[in-house]
């Protein structure tokens, strides 16, 4: 029998299912369901030590003599802090040691409680990866327990070996042991980028295995991955990318692709392949959740290790974008067959996007200002970079823009992204646009208040008077918050800010104004900063969105 806490278990799991064979244990009560657990374990051999310093040198010793990672066990407070020497000593010659301390639970921490103190972290810069444990109350903080426990372990053998801590807090009772088996847990495996070549046969043999591959991806810089390469992946398979990745080269719609497919089980992937950094899209997100498709993920940090879709079950490194790309052409051009019906599915979904977002006609909106913007873009041929701000912008960029978009995806806040889309201006003598929401825009005014800008650096100002987005939210409308302190509504204007900074002034509060703008800010030539402010209204910019939306699965092909 196993201990009842579901964090030790999964952790007991992945440490049988990574292959560790050796665990140096250490006496304590809070560390007792730990303890029974790895002796338990019918892989894992425990060898008892008592003074905590010697049992870390004991776990160097074995990893040293087995060639493997062994894991070391200690109870709560200065028990973790006697086996910083060998955590030391194991970062230093990149020795593989699992260092597991039992926690007392963080409220307590800090209130006077026997054996408590800060356990996260606490062996600082010795050690490669620091994760604590949850104590899961649902599937989604079991899936959170599963995947930092896969991180650390993984870590412990990638980029160089060397010691990793796993602080686990346990809440009492302690000793009860009526768990008759372990949880069958996921299991991270990961390709190094220096075993890459010798591996390729073996990940084209696991391919093989599956039937309904999607490959996703996210943010990437521009050029990361080209033209052909894109168009080799969307011609037989099925590709779910944004503007963000660099996608210019082929037409995708996979927020609105996702709202015709549904629940399809014909469309559902067996396998997603992911590259790359965040997806905007929380339907498209959802949804590659809600498959419970194993993912790969194929990454040029392999230290980095991302679960977007929480089924991540392998790591791909690759050196470099190059070898990124030459990999995913070596696959595709190996694995290349027919469509299937779960390909030409999705291919008429995203052709139904494609058509939709074509020919939907919004009235006056920020919707229709940026397809007016996009095309007027696409028609001028110039050489250009567009930057989007975060919430409402970008998502509207998903729909219009058809070449690679520049946005601060990395945390997505509101603030910085004209200051990005200036200190950009500085170094091209291209033209830099900024398409910005109201709030994200006088939050960031600051980014006009230097001498050294030009007449490239042009901004295309959404202004409905408040963070419209929050207009979508459902259940928002009810509360009274919800307009003034939740949506920060204001009558702001940048009218004074323009004229202080010396930045060129158009303002537009109808569709015929708003295109002539939109014109004036892509062709007239200006030495200053230009800035078109387009006057919305908030519902109305809600309601037009929901539309098109709703419209989605009404253009089927």
């Amino acid at each position: 029998m196993f201990c009842d806490k579901d964090n030790v278990n999964i952790l007991t799991a992945l440490l049988a299912a990574h292959g560790i064979r050796h665990a140096v244990v250490c006496p304590g009560s809070r560390n007792a369901p730990i303890v029974h657990n790895l002796k338990e374990c019918e892989q894992i051999e425990c060898h008892p030590v008592t003074d905590e310093r010697s049992a870390g040198f004991y776990a160097l010793g074995l990893a040293l003599a087995t060639a493997s990672p062994v894991a070391v066990c200690v109870t709560s407070g200065s028990a973790l802090l006697n086996v910083a020497p060998a955590a030391a000593e194991a970062f230093y010659r990149h020795v593989p040691i699992i260092i597991i301390s039992a926690d007392r639970p963080a409220q307590w921490i800090g209130q006077l409680d026997g054996q408590t103190m800060p356990q996260t972290g606490a062996l600082g810069c010795f050690v490669k990866k620091a994760v604590c444990l949850p104590e899961p109350n649902n599937d989604e903080q079991r899936w959170m327990c599963n995947r930092l426990v896969n991180e650390a372990i993984t870590t412990a053998t990638i980029h160089g070996w060397g010691p990793v801590h796993i602080n686990v807090p346990i809440t009492e009772p302690l000793f009860s042991f009526t768990t008759r088996c372990l949880p069958k847990e996921r299991v991270f495996t990961a390709e190094p980028a220096a075993t890459l070549i010798a591996s390729l046969e073996n990940i084209k043999d696991d391919l093989a295995k599956y039937q309904r591959i999607m490959t996703v991806i996210g943010q990437t810089w521009k050029g990361n991955i080209d033209d052909a390469l894109f168009a080799l992946l969307s011609r037989d398979n099925v590709l779910i990318a944004e503007p963000l990745s660099n996608a210019s080269a082929t037409s995708v719609h996979p927020d609105e692709a996702v709202c015709d497919v549904g629940d399809d089980p014909d469309c559902s992937p067996d396998l997603v392949i992911y590259i790359g950094g965040t997806v905007v899209s929380k339907r498209v997100r959802r949804y590659l959740r809600r498959t419970a498709a194993p993912t790969w993920l194929l990454t040029v940090d392999g230290y980095d290790m991302p679960d977007p879709t929480m089924n991540l079950t392998k790591i791909i490194e690759c050196s470099n974008w190059q070898q990124l790309d030459e990999l995913l052409n070596r696959i595709y051009l190996a694995t290349a067959s027919e469509q299937t019906t779960f390909s030409q599915k999705w291919h008429n979904a995203m052709k139904a996007a494609d058509l939709h977002a074509h020919t939907f006609a919004p009235a006056f909106s920020q919707m229709e200002t940026v397809k007016t913007f996009e095309e007027e873009i696409e028609a001028n041929g110039m050489t250009a970079h567009i930057h989007y701000a975060n919430s409402t912008a970008i998502r509207l960029a998903n729909i219009y823009a058809r070449h690679y978009v520049w946005c601060n995806r990395g945390l997505n806040g509101i603030e910085g992204s004209l200051s990005t889309a200036a200190g950009f201006s500085l170094a091209t003598e291209d033209k830099v646009f900024c398409v910005i929401g109201d709030l994200s825009f006088f939050y960031d005014q600051n980014a006009l208040w230097n001498t050294c800008l030009r007449g490239n650096l042009r901004i295309l100002l959404l202004n409905n008077r408040c963070g419209g987005i929050f207009k979508s939210l459902p259940g928002l409308e009810k509360s009274d918050a919800a307009d003034d302190f939740v949506a920060a509504a204001h009558h702001t204007d940048a009218r004074g800010t323009c004229l202080q900074n010396k930045v060129v002034y158009i303002e537009a509060h109808d569709s015929g104004s708003m295109k002539k703008g939109v014109r004036q800010l892509i062709n007239e030539p200006s030495e200053r900063p230009m800035l078109l402010e387009v006057f919305t209204d908030a519902d109305e910019d809600s309601r037009i969105i929901g539309e098109y939306l709703r419209m989605c699965t009404s253009h089927r092909v």
